[in-house]
């Protein structure tokens, strides 16, 4: 049985909950201690196969306060760290300026795809990372590597959106490259799937992920025009590259058809109403979807495969 470890380190999207100029129902919510609504740091999740070593999937701008939070990836002796490696899935802030906290002459092995390190390479501020101390490497879609020992997994294509900052050298909206990439971890006849960014389930993503044990997916926006709707944005949920839980072609739907044991959103913006109690939260839970959250542990030994999941 695998004892891999996957825990949450950050379960909302960019700004995290409360977002710091924001005053929605949600962020005033996670500001008062009554309310029962938990603030939540942006995008992130650390995985282990032995609880010793960590791999962390998206260095998010609150990675410093995550490791704080979480006595497992805490300093060992004077100097040093149980993080092993980063594994970049986009080049979207919420996922790469955590980097420029892991500058503090600490070893650690980056992984991404070509695309994805052209992009941190085009910007000389990563390169307070001493070369000397944190490998680059660079990694082929589909092919299987180890960030840990112990622990295999292999980068696929997702259709995504070009970040926010590079829009102006062309927007690529819907496309599959490697600049928007799942992460999908191989544990003998197992499978586990973290995808914080999605803009669509397309027939070869869900061939791929039918009859996975977990799945981390995109849970950015409830409905698509959620941020116009709240009146603090101007680009609906599939413009930034994200996928709906609910509507036409919906995470909710697309997902439930394909016998996932474990189901989990994550990447949940400030926005959506599923952070609080009421009928969007019962509708995900009643559909089996569970909602990250901070500090949320996760064990595939932990977690047993329905008789009626087909996994062919």
């Amino acid at each position: 049985m695998s004892k891999l470890r996957f825990l949450v380190l950050g379960a909302a999207a960019g700004g995290g909950l409360p977002q710091w100029n924001c005053g929605c129902p949600n962020c005033m919510a996670a500001r008062d201690p009554a309310s029962g609504v938990t603030p939540q740091t942006q995008s992130s999740l650390a995985a282990s196969a032995d609880g010793e070593h960590w791999a962390i999937f998206n260095a998010s701008p609150d990675i410093r306060a995550q490791i704080e939070k979480n006595a497992c990836l805490h300093p060992r002796g004077l100097r040093g760290s149980p993080i092993r490696s980063v594994v970049v899935t986009n080049g979207d802030i919420d996922h790469i300026t955590g980097l420029l906290t892991l500058r503090e002459k600490q070893p650690f092995t980056l992984f991404a795809t070509a695309a994805l390190m052209e992009t941190l390479r085009q910007n000389p501020v990563f390169e307070v990372l001493d070369p000397a101390l944190v490998e680059r490497k660079t990694i082929a879609l589909d092919t299987v590597f180890s960030p840990l020992a112990g622990m295999r997994i292999r980068l696929f294509s997702v259709p995504g959106k070009t970040p926010l900052y590079l829009e102006k050298e062309g927007l690529r909206l819907g496309q599959e490259s490697e600049d928007t990439v799942g992460v999908e971890f191989l544990i003998g006849e197992r499978r586990a799937y973290y995808i914080p960014g999605c803009g669509a389930v397309t027939p070869a993503l869900g061939a791929r992920l039918k009859g996975a044990d977990l799945v981390f997916f995109d849970g950015t926006v409830f409905t698509d025009h959620e941020m116009i709707a709240a009146s603090v944005g101007h680009k609906t949920g599939r413009r930034m590259g994200h996928m709906p839980i609910t509507g036409a072609g919906g995470s909710l739907a697309a997902l439930s058809a394909l016998s996932l044991a474990r189901k989990i959103y994550v990447h949940i913006n400030n926005t959506n109403p599923i952070w609080q109690a009421g009928p969007e939260r019962r509708q995900v839970e009643t559909a089996g979807f569970e909602i990250g959250h901070d500090g949320m542990e996760v064990s595939l030994a932990d977690i047993s495969i329905p008789a009626d999941i087909d996994v062919a």
